[in-house]
């Protein structure tokens, strides 16, 4: 009985919280509790200890710690569906996988390199792999999802070693869980095995300096679809190369492994492709091992052994893969093991945003600037985890490429943040308006949010002196002779405006009169108003700032917090720290 009892304070403590910026009041909760289950008024005192215990947690926690809690639990109560129920949805509307019916068992995987961090394009694969998890284990199919860092380039495609724990944070906070996590490079005895078990077989050879098989000779004659000696040669031979591979003799550029495919293949490429090579570590160092290897797997290998080894069944990636797709073919084929399903989709454009990790790196940007499309970029910005999965799943898996515009992830972000944010008034280049026939004090009282009275009103309180009381408004809202009405506060009629300051008369706070003469309503601020500058990205690496003052309530709020500015547009508190405040424009 208690937990129930604990179950329910808890709920009414973090509305009441959310409602009245951060802090419950216990008779509130209490009446809120016996009015959802009067039964519980016998044991009143027990009910009132409990509450009590519940609100002093509360009361503990940030606001946006009570507000993410409140929408983790129960969301109706701030006017949005459950986010898992809004995935599910899309989530089922995804095509069958091939043969997904018949198999005991579906395995995915999201396999990035972490030579640079997610971005809105390299996190596609990641909801779409998982999202095909969570479609086959609603439908109680066992269903398993792995994470799989491919760090195996130390040179070309190097790692950063902070980039492992972003993608896991960024992963974290689309909500995407992994079943089991394995790095490549933690790999390598696995690889390498297999490698020797692959040239024993027959399946590869090696091309090594002073072999009778020279790496310039062996790369023309690939051009030319002929066969390099030790293509041939017995695998006692090519297994007592890889092993002086191994052994350091050779130098980078010396010494290759090549799997054997067609040497009649159109693609050049395809034709005996590399599956290892000699790197020098000691100039090119592995962030996470050091010069331990100087033999790397590369890309294609590496991927086709995983792959079998972690069962994967399906994998789903871009259409860029579809040459690797078939080299690894000629890995799976030398085993005699089946490879999985492989489906490819379209690039995905998006209009005005650099998606290319090339491009991005050379900006030089730290991954968290409000202007890029990493994740870790739009999570700053304002963009919700909701809106990511929503738009990736409307592009879906097709084969074609995709181009879509900002706008539409600014309309499913939209969704999700305009039921949570508050609203609050921000005057941008603003002027000072002197009110005539103030008598003493009016009040302002504002909605917190239009469509959820009950999450209450501020009051915001003018004061007349010396005949005068003292608003701001936008210097575009002011020009004589214009009737406008001050939001929640009442009419006035601009009498002149010169410099930065203009003068009104205060015609009362009747709102049947400003309906009459189809009066504009304007925001403002109070003369107690607190300075903001609002950062707005135009471009990767560039921006613009908006300059005005904001109402003092939102001085008190949290860094994080995202807001609706009236007639302005959706902000997320970036910076506030005794008194200055920087704000990040997220959409309208």
């Amino acid at each position: 009985m208690e937990s129930s009892i604990r179950d329910l304070a808890l709920k009414h403590a973090l509305i009441n919280a959310v409602r009245f910026n951060g802090k419950a009041d216990v008779k509130a909760v209490v009446s809120k509790v016996f009015a959802d289950n009067p039964e519980l008024r016998s044991n009143a005192k027990q009910v009132v200890e409990i509450v009590k215990d519940v609100v002093n947690y509360v009361n503990s926690l940030t606001l946006n710690e009570q507000r993410r809690i409140l929408e983790e639990r129960w969301p109706e109560a701030l006017g949005v569906k459950k986010t898992t129920e809004e995935r599910r949805g899309d989530v089922e509307s995804l095509p069958e996988l091939p043969d997904a019916d018949k198999l005991s068992k579906l395995t995915f995987r999201f396999a990035p390199n972490p030579d640079f961090y997610l971005h809105l394009g390299s996190a596609r694969p990641a909801i779409v792999n998982y999202a095909y998890k969570l479609k086959y284990a609603g439908k109680g199919k066992e269903s398993s999802f792995i994470l799989r860092f491919e760090d195996t380039d130390p040179r070309i495609k190097r790692p950063l070693l902070d980039a492992y724990d972003a993608i896991r944070e960024d992963l974290r906070w689309l909500g995407v869980k992994w079943d089991e996590e394995y790095i490549q490079s933690d790999r390598m005895s696995i690889y390498y095995e297999h490698a020797k078990r692959l040239i024993e077989i027959g399946g590869a050879y090696v091309v090594a300096k002073g072999s009778g098989c020279e790496p310039n000779d062996w790369k023309r004659l690939k051009i030319e679809g002929k066969p390099c000696l030790t293509r041939e040669a017995e695998s006692s031979r090519n297994l007592e190369l890889f092993d002086k591979m191994l052994e350091g003799v050779f130098n980078e550029g010396e010494a290759v492994v090549a799997i054997k495919t067609d040497l009649s293949s159109p693609d050049p490429s395809i034709r005996d492709w590399v599956a290892f090579r000699v790197i020098d570590t000691h100039k090119y160092p592995h962030p996470r091992v050091g010069d331990k290897y100087i033999v790397w797997p590369t890309y294609n290998f590496a991927v086709a052994i995983d792959d079998h080894l972690m069962g994967i069944t399906h994998v789903l990636r871009a259409q860029e893969h579809r040459v690797n797709t078939v080299k690894q073919y000629y890995v799976f084929k030398a085993f005699g093991w089946e490879q999985p399903y492989t489906i490819h989709f379209g690039r995905l454009k998006i209009e005005g945003l650099k998606l290319s990790k090339s491009i991005l790196k050379k900006l030089n940007l730290t991954k968290d600037d409000v202007t890029l499309p990493t994740l870790a970029g739009l999570r700053n910005r304002g963009i919700t985890p909701e809106a990511i999965w929503n738009l990736i799943l409307f592009v879906g898996i097709k084969d074609t490429d995709a181009t879509i515009s900002l706008k539409n992830l600014y309309a499913y972000n939209r969704r999700v943040i305009e039921p949570l944010a508050n609203r609050y008034m921000f005057v941008k280049n603003p002027v000072k308006l002197r009110l005539k026939g103030v008598d003493g004090i009016i009040e302002a009282k504002i909605p917190m949010h239009p469509s959820y009275p009950e999450r209450g009103i501020r009051i915001i309180k003018v004061m007349s002196k010396e005949g005068y009381a003292e608003v701001y408004v936008q210097a575009s809202d002011v020009k004589p002779g214009l009737m406008i009405r001050l939001m929640g506060l009442g009419n006035v009629k601009i009498n002149g405006v010169k410099n930065n300051e203009a003068e009104a008369d205060f015609t009362g706070q009747s709102v049947e009169d400003a309906k009459k003469g189809e009066v504009p309503i304007v925001q403002w601020v109070p003369a107690d108003a607190v300075n903001a500058e609002v950062i707005i990205p135009i471009n990767v690496g560039q921006i613009t700032v908006d300059n005005g003052l904001v109402e003092p309530t939102v001085a008190k709020l949290e860094q994080g917090t995202v807001m609706q500015f009236i007639r302005y547009g959706f902000v997320k508190i970036m910076e506030n720290n005794k008194g200055k405040l920087r704000l990040v424009y997220i959409h309208d």
